[in-house]
């Protein structure tokens, strides 16, 4: 009953609050148990809530009043990424995101779609049919399978403009998985003590793969739209890197979907440069009301390096990646490849290669659109109604919501709160190469169980309002 009647008295003084001009004083301690007709305690929890929400502030002997500030604001502190650099003390960690929960948790913290959205018919027929052939023993080609080299590089030829020069199946590179590939760009494309480029915040296994490398991360701010060109520019010309990596697709964790106009802006800057692009186009498959833009699709001269990854969309156990590059960087990258790992297995390749050509994978890919544009509302929905102190960008394709939390918001604590009550989710900082640039979390949407999405963001709105989180176990 505590619980509910401190819920109300929220409400009605948000209500009042909304009118009130900045620094009005609220109602006595005593005013409002005499109004509600509850006790001190239940009002003072009330006050706390409101506090920690931003919308007022006490004062001991005087009162409590309507901050000045009206409500929490997100302050601005991206220019300082590209001034203060990369983090000497950032060492690569596990991320959340790889972390395996039990399965009572609601885990919206997860990088990897479910099961139910993966292709699993198809992928079982393919790997029968694999079985029965010659991959099951022959050694394949260090730079891959002709035929998966061929769909790669047809792919990304089906759109690139006539006037430009399509890739060939020369041009492309097998990997296991992105990863690899982001590995083999980190030592072949920058090395040891060079620097690379990178969109702060950016996908954490870039971070791994340079750190492994020994690569220097130079972080370039990027918002929910993309980089600034000006900056990018800006970071090429103070520290002589020959390399920008960067997600122009529904970046992870942002969700950015770089406009035609970005896209040019930036090769415009790489070319000028005499630089590479390294684009990672994790999330190909995975547009809902936007279809992915390759930038590889508009550059025929060799500045773009193109990772294109079938790890998360076809399933986590065919680790197979693309990589298209043109001219002698290509030769470079295989070289490195050959001395990562020789070849990919010919078994998964074949496997990766039987689905994406069957007529059912387009159809696949349709019905995932449809069905991660469900799970997005549902979490979007969710996230607005029991975290209204969050903001966010509706992403047009990806796995992914980001959510920027009120200053101050100390995530990894809330990370640890959440985790008690059996929710998990990432802590945002996991995608800064340095300081974050403010307080995020990312939550999956296409991970287990969407009808948990309402009791996981009941936690998350809790957690953030330090109220105790009510007992979710079942009876």
């Amino acid at each position: 009953m505590t619980d509910d009647s401190s819920s109300r008295i929220v409400a009605t003084l948000r209500s009042w609050i909304a009118d009130a001009p900045p620094g009005a004083r609220l109602p006595s301690t005593r005013a409002l148990v005499a109004e509600h007709g509850v006790s001190p305690v239940t009002v003072q929890k009330a006050l706390r809530t409101l506090a920690t929400q931003g919308v007022v502030e006490s004062r001991p002997g005087v009162g409590t009043f309507v901050r000045q500030v009206r409500a929490v604001r997100a302050h601005d502190h991206g220019w300082q990424t590209a001034a203060l650099g990369s983090s000497p003390e950032r060492d690569p960690r596990l991320s959340t995101a790889l972390r395996t929960m039990p399965n009572d948790v609601v885990a919206l913290h997860s990088g990897y779609p479910d099961r139910a959205l993966l292709p699993e018919r198809l992928v079982r027929a393919a790997t029968t049919r694999a079985a029965r052939g010659d991959a099951v023993v022959d050694r394949p080609q260090a730079a891959g399978l002709p035929d998966l080299q061929a769909w790669f590089a047809s792919e990304l030829g089906a759109v690139t403009p006539a006037d430009l020069t399509a890739p060939a199946a020369s041009d492309v590179i097998v990997t296991p998985g992105s990863q690899s590939g982001l590995s083999i760009a980190c030592r072949a494309l920058v090395g040891a003590g060079r620097p690379l480029l990178v969109e702060s915040p950016t996908y954490w296994g870039v971070m791994g793969a340079a750190a492994q490398a020994r690569v220097q991360l130079v972080p370039v701010p990027s918002g929910p739209h993309g980089p600034d060109p000006a900056e990018l520019d800006r970071a090429f010309a103070t520290t002589g890197a020959r390399a920008f990596y960067a997600q122009p697709s529904f970046a992870n964790p942002t969700g950015a979907l770089w406009s035609p106009d970005l896209a040019g802006a930036v090769l415009d800057v790489v070319r000028a440069h005499g630089a590479f692009l390294v684009e990672d186009d994790w999330a190909h498959d995975f547009g809902i009301t936007a279809g992915p833009a390759p930038l590889a699709a508009r550059d025929d001269s060799g500045h773009v390096v193109y990772l294109r990854s079938l790890t998360k969309s076809v399933s986590p156990a065919v680790r197979v990646a693309g990589v298209v590059a043109r001219g002698p960087v290509r030769e470079r990258l295989l070289a490195a490849a050959q001395a990562e790992s020789m070849y990919v297995s010919g078994l998964l390749q074949a496997v990766a290669f039987d689905v994406v050509t069957q007529p059912a994978w387009r159809t696949h890919v349709r019905g995932l659109r449809q069905q991660l544009a469900a799970r997005r509302d549902l979490l979007a929905a969710a996230v607005r109604e029991h975290v209204p102190q969050a903001t966010f960008e509706l992403p047009a394709g990806g796995l992914n919501l980001w959510l920027r939390l009120p200053d101050g918001t100390d995530v990894r604590r809330l990370a640890r709160d959440c985790a008690a009550a059996g929710v998990a989710i990432a802590p945002g900082d996991e995608w800064f190469p340095a300081e974050p640039a403010g307080a995020y979390v990312r939550l999956n949407f296409s991970g287990p169980d969407p009808g948990s999405f309402e009791r996981g963001t009941q936690v998350i709105g809790r957690a953030l309002n330090a109220d105790p989180a009510p007992d979710f176990s079942p009876g």
